[in-house]
């Protein structure tokens, strides 16, 4: 077993892990369930991460180079360690991404705007369930529902930020800035992408009239030399036709001549 065929084999068990976690989560922090009304998610949540868990162990003990398979990811280790960064938890969805980046074909365009547009829905709708599970129950907070939460994200993906509603807690802030630089991310990627289409749409226009304008001044060329062609042609013709003329008057002549000297 490889680090690569693990990944490929588990790939639809973590994404089925992670929507039951996404589900059991968004009914925690949305509903607000008193804890004893809420045991059952509890308990979908803590399944759900102990795949998590076995992931992450069983891919440490497939890396080629577990050191540095380890540097490189002590921000999953921090997450599944940490009950105080619960809301990173949903960083997992980033499978979804994957998921959708290698169904979307072959067209470069199309897997990048399926990607960036997933990634941007996904961003809005995560940071408002993490920044509501922070937020909601501190005495003062300006996030107190879901709705709150969501216009937040969308003020801040959007670096449009109208200061009605913003995160005084900490981990709320962390939550923030995560969104504030994936968002400008985001919408760079999404900029660039339209600026692209939209030279490339003009230049195929421009390039394409330019292509009409010359194929027709070549069948104007075309034409006039045609015609300058025909014209040569009759009047070589024509000078043809008169010198044959003469020469055959001017046969007839020398030889009248000719029958008048020898009489």
């Amino acid at each position: 077993m490889t680090l690569e065929r693990w990944r490929r084999l588990s790939e639809w068990p973590m994404i089925g892990a992670a929507v039951v976690f996404l589900v059991a989560y968004s009914v925690q922090v949305i509903a607000n369930l008193p804890e004893r009304e809420g045991i059952w998610a509890d308990v979908l949540v803590f399944a759900s991460w102990a795949v998590f868990i076995v992931d992450y162990f069983v891919q440490l003990a497939l890396a080629p180079n577990r050191g540095r398979w380890f540097i490189r990811n002590l921000h999953e280790l921090a997450i599944l360690a940490l009950p105080a960064l619960r809301p990173l938890r949903l960083l997992r969805l980033v499978t979804f991404l994957r998921v959708l980046q290698n169904r979307a074909g072959d067209a470069l365009r199309g897997r990048l705007l399926l990607y960036v547009f997933g990634a941007a829905g996904m961003l809005v709708y995560c940071g408002a369930l993490a920044v509501e599970d922070v937020e909601q129950n501190d005495p003062g907070s300006n996030i107190r529902s879901f709705g709150d939460a969501i216009w937040w994200a969308l003020e801040t993906i959007t670096t449009v930020g109208y200061g009605d509603h913003y995160p005084v807690t900490f981990v709320g802030r962390c939550v923030a800035a995560v969104l504030m630089i994936a968002g400008i991310a985001v919408l760079g990627v999404v900029t660039a992408s339209i600026a692209a289409w939209l030279v490339e749409n003009i230049t195929s226009e421009t390039v394409a009239e330019v292509e009409a304008e010359v194929e027709a001044e070549v069948e104007a060329v075309d034409e006039t030399l045609e015609a300058k062609v025909e014209a040569l042609t009759r009047q070589v013709a024509q000078l043809t036709a008169a010198l044959e003329r003469q020469g055959s008057s001017g046969a007839q002549e020398r030889v009248s001549g000719a029958e008048e000297r020898m009489q």
